[in-house]
C-alpha cells in the first residue's frame, strides 16, 4: 500500500529563502537521476524460445511500459540456471540487473546440489510472477481413473510401476518422490534429459506415470494420450475445473508448483525494490497479462518482497528435507 508523507517547512525557513534554495540544490545534486535512468538487463536462465522465455518477454514488455524504460532480455541457459544465477549475484546491486528466478534456481537445485551461489543470501527478492501446478498423469492404457485407484495399483504391483522425470533433482522427480513418501510404496525412477522424451516413453508405455508441469501436459491430456488424475496445489486449475487436487484426493496440503519470480543481486536499495515490486504488481493485475500467461497455464501471483523472500526460504527448506529423507544428492 502506498503511503505519502507530507513534509511541512519549519517557520524559520519561510524567512530564509536563500537557505531553502541552497538546501534544495544540494539535495538535487546528491540525488542523481531518477530510477530507472537507463535500460534494465533482465536475465532469463534458459535458452530463447521456450515457455520460460515467453514469460520473461511478455512480462518485461508490459513492465517496461509502466516503468517508462526498456528491458533487455538476456537469455543465459546452461547448468540448470547456475550460469545465469552467478551472473546475477555478481552484478552491481543498482537495480539495473534482474533475473527471472524459478523453482530450479531458487528451490529444487539448492536442495539437491552444491551450488556456487547462495540462493538466499546472494539475492534480493523483488516479487513473484506466478505459478503453474504439476499434474499426476498416467499412461492412457493403465486401468486407473483416480488417485486412489493408482495408489492401489502401485501397491498391488510392487516394483513393476515406473515413472519418468525431466532429470535427477528436477521438480518432476521430487514431486513424485514426495508422492511415494506419502503412499509408502516403491516406483522405479527413470530420469530423462528433459520432459519431452519422458512424455514419449510415457505415451509409448515404457513408463506408467509422471508428474510434469501442467503446461507441458496440456496437449497430451487433450489428445487423450495420457490420463490426468489430479493437480498439485490447493485449488483446482481453471483449465481443468473437473480435475481434483491431490489435497481433495486425500493428500492434505500436497503442493508442488513450477513458479517464477524476479530477483536481483543482494543489496539493491529499498526504494528501488519498492518501486520495482509495486510496478510489477500493476503489471500482474492486468487482464491481458493473465490471458497471455494462461498459454503456459500460469496464474499470476502478487507478493511483497518480504513475502517472496519468505516463500523462497520455505520452498528450499521443504525440498531440502525431502532430499535428505529420500537420500537424493547430486554431484553437480
Amino acid at each position: 500500500m502506498k503511503r505519502r508523507t507530507l513534509l511541512q517547512a519549519a517557520p524559520a525557513l519561510v524567512y530564509a529563502p536563500g537557505l531553502v534554495s541552497v538546501a534544495t540544490t544540494a539535495s538535487a545534486q546528491s540525488a542523481g537521476p531518477a530510477y530507472p535512468a537507463k535500460p534494465i538487463r533482465y536475465i532469463v536462465p534458459v535458452a530463447a524460445g521456450g515457455g520460460s522465455d515467453m514469460v520473461g518477454r511478455t512480462l518485461t514488455e508490459r513492465w517496461g511500459s509502466v516503468l517508462k524504460q526498456s528491458f533487455i532480455v538476456d537469455n543465459q541457459g546452461g547448468g540448470g540456471g547456475v550460469i545465469a544465477s552467478q551472473a546475477t549475484a555478481r552484478a552491481a546491486p543498482d537495480g539495473y540487473t534482474l533475473m527471472q528466478g524459478y523453482v530450479a534456481t531458487h528451490g529444487t537445485s539448492p536442495a539437491t546440489r552444491k551450488l556456487p551461489y547462495d540462493a538466499i543470501k546472494d539475492f534480493t527478492a523483488i516479487g513473484m510472477i506466478g505459478a503453474t501446478p504439476n499434474v499426476l498423469v498416467v499412461n492412457a492404457a493403465l486401468p486407473v481413473k483416480t488417485v486412489q485407484e493408482f495408489v492401489e495399483y502401485v501397491k498391488k504391483n510392487p516394483g513393476k510401476v515406473s515413472y519418468g522425470s525431466a532429470g535427477q533433482g528436477s521438480l518432476t522427480h521430487l514431486t513424485m518422490e514426495l508422492f511415494k513418501q506419502q503412499i509408502n510404496s516403491f516406483m522405479v525412477h527413470i530420469p530423462y534429459r528433459g520432459v519431452a522424451p519422458a512424455f514419449t516413453d510415457l505415451i509409448g508405455g515404457q513408463t506408467q506415470a509422471m508428474f510434469p508441469g501442467l503446461a507441458a501436459a496440456v496437449p497430451h491430456i487433450r489428445s487423450g494420450r495420457v490420463r490426468p488424475l489430479a493437480v498439485t496445489g490447493l485449488v483446482r486449475h481453471p483449465l481443468f475445473k473437473d480435475l481434483p487436487t491431490l489435497d481433495e484426493s486425500g493428500f492434505k496440503g500436497f503442493d508442488a508448483q513450477q513458479w517464477y519470480g524476479v530477483v536481483g543481486p543482494a543489496g539493491i536499495p529499498a526504494p528501488i525494490v519498492k518501486q520495482l515490486n509495486e510496478t510489477l504488481a500493476t503489471v500482474l493485475k492486468a487482464p491481458d497479462l493473465r490471458e497471455k500467461l494462461s498459454v503456459e497455464a500460469i496464474e499470476p501471483i502478487v507478493m511483497s518482497p518480504e513475502q517472496f523472500a519468505a516463500f523462497i526460504k520455505t520452498d528450499i527448506a521443504r525440498w531440502t528435507k525431502l532430499a535428505k529423507d529420500r537420500k537424493i544428492e547430486l554431484d553437480s
